[in-house]
């Protein structure tokens, strides 16, 4: 895990230390860049995988190609097993694993890889540039005086133009543009027509993808909130680690801590939690934002007991493991229900999952990144996320008075307590009772005068006090970018 940075068009490496100096809390262990060809490549390293020999960039053999890269490609060693033999290589990172099979297979290698990614790549003076199936990992890019310069975060990007999100599920080279090589379908399997042996397959498949998650050279927690999601992803990880960590947030008298008490006494793990007050949240709000790079307020709420739970595991653990994703692949959200089992439905779904990167997914990079952790979502494995699209909706839409993933909660009856397994569904935000904390300190602090002037001036739609809040001090932090909240907006390529 780490922040990458890159200048295409340029030999001048000035702007790339600015550029990674902002990101230095994704990758507070090493720093490294590269400058030649008219490429400059710079990278913040956490070091998770080869500890002490992963450094980056990464070169091959001939020293003609590098690369820079955040996430991990988690089938890496089988990868390396079947196509790489006559590779020689200098470290044992998954990022040169990646190297050389753009040596082998050119843009098609994205098709091999397992993981989440968004990496750069340096042909020879041609630059190749790609970002996860999901979008689970981000990446940025914009343009100055001819110069096209790619980071981490937008952040990185002040003093450039025409910032934009750099699309999932495609890539970037020189030669070809952007391509898209990946969308997320729905592909109803009629051959899945037996609840008991879906469910069957649930327990496999989502346990090939957390065993996956286990890799890795440092201790692997999970953030727990006592939901379903987190407490399925933690019952499936406990039996495979030394002493699961798991932590837990909340204000006091949540309904997450108790929940997540339950769980982790139930597997015996050992638990951290954290209660955090109204000073604090008006403390914090500030760096969340600042580390969100977003003022939509749903997000923003839910981001701040997310960046508590980091800071929580901070210098205890490097790798988290969470539990998104759950509910847009099983109907998990109460409004859903209204849709029933029709086309709309599906729809509603696959815009969910394919949005995924602007809402859950960058919210959890965001905060945990901020505390310098690693965090890996086993429901978004591309191939579960492609079988529970191929699941009946008969089967997985909340309709006929069932709860709300009823699927998931009947595949893992006999790993959870019937009261963390049929436990009706909470926000983050509501559960850690972040939500009525943000509404009294927007209410108090903002008139009705005050919201419906600056609202009506602002470039973007504010919905509420709680929005305005958020958005003064995204301003403060974003002004170079302000006509144009970048994160939150899916780019039409």
């Amino acid at each position: 895990m780490c922040g990458i940075t890159a200048l295409f068009g340029t030999n001048d490496p000035v702007d790339i230390y600015s550029m990674s100096e902002k990101l230095k809390h994704r990758g507070p262990d090493d720093f490294g860049y590269h400058a030649g060809s008219g490429i400059i490549l710079g990278h913040t390293r956490l070091s998770i995988i080869d500890l002490k020999g992963g450094k980056q960039p990464i070169y091959n053999e001939t020293g003609d190609k590098c690369i820079i890269c955040n996430g991990e490609i988690y089938n890496y060693r089988e990868l390396k097993r079947e196509y790489l033999r006559n590779h020689r290589f200098s470290t044992d990172s998954d990022s040169e694993v990646l190297l050389h099979l753009f040596e082998e297979f050119g843009f098609d290698c994205l098709k091999l890889l397992n993981g989440m990614f968004a990496f750069i790549i340096n042909d020879n003076g041609n630059i190749f540039a790609a970002r996860d199936r999901i979008g689970i990992k981000p990446l940025y890019f914009g343009n100055k005086n001819g110069v096209m310069a790619f980071a981490s975060e937008i952040k990185s990007l002040e003093g450039y133009e025409d910032i934009s999100e750099f699309p999932p599920g495609y890539y970037y080279s020189n030669i070809t543009g952007f391509h898209q090589y990946y969308s997320i379908d729905c592909f109803e399997n009629p051959y899945l027509n037996n609840e008991d042996e879906i469910c069957s397959l649930i327990r496999e498949k989502l346990f090939i993808s957390v065993k996956r998650r286990l890799v890795s050279d440092v201790p692997v927690g999970i953030f727990l909130s006592g939901g379903l999601d987190s407490s399925i992803i933690a019952a499936l990880m406990n039996p495979y680690v030394d002493r699961l960590h798991t932590f837990a947030v909340g204000t006091e008298g949540s309904e997450d801590l108790a929940a997540a008490r339950k769980v982790a006494g139930f597997l015996n793990s050992k638990h951290y939690e954290y209660i955090y007050s109204e000073k604090e949240m008006k403390k914090y709000i500030n760096d969340v934002i600042y580390y969100l790079e977003s003022f939509d307020a749903p997000l923003v709420r839910s981001a701040l007991p997310n960046y508590f739970v980091a800071r929580a595991a901070k210098g205890k653990i490097k790798v988290v493991l969470t539990g998104e994703g759950a509910d847009e692949l099983f109907s998990g959200y109460h409004y859903l229900k209204n849709l029933n089992c029709s086309g709309a439905l599906n729809d509603e779904l696959l815009r969910l999952t394919r949005s995924l990167h602007n809402v859950n997914l960058q919210r959890t990079d965001r905060m945990t990144m901020a505390h310098s952790i690693e965090a890996r979502v086993p429901f978004l494995d591309h191939e579960f996320v492609e079988f529970a699209h191929s699941i009946p909706l008969k089967f997985r839409c909340a309709g006929d008075n069932k709860i709300e993933k009823y699927l998931l909660r009947k595949a893992f009856k006999n790993y959870l307590p019937d009261e963390i397994l049929w436990r009706d569904k909470l926000k983050f935000s509501e559960g850690s009772g972040a939500e009525d904390l943000f509404n009294k300190i927007a209410e108090t602090g903002i008139s009705d005068s005050e919201f419906l002037n600056e609202s009506s001036k602002a470039p973007h739609n504010i919905r509420g006090k709680d929005e305005l809040y958020f958005y003064r001090i995204y301003k403060e932090h974003f002004s170079f970018c302000e006509n144009k909240q970048i994160a939150g907006v899916t780019e039409d390529f």
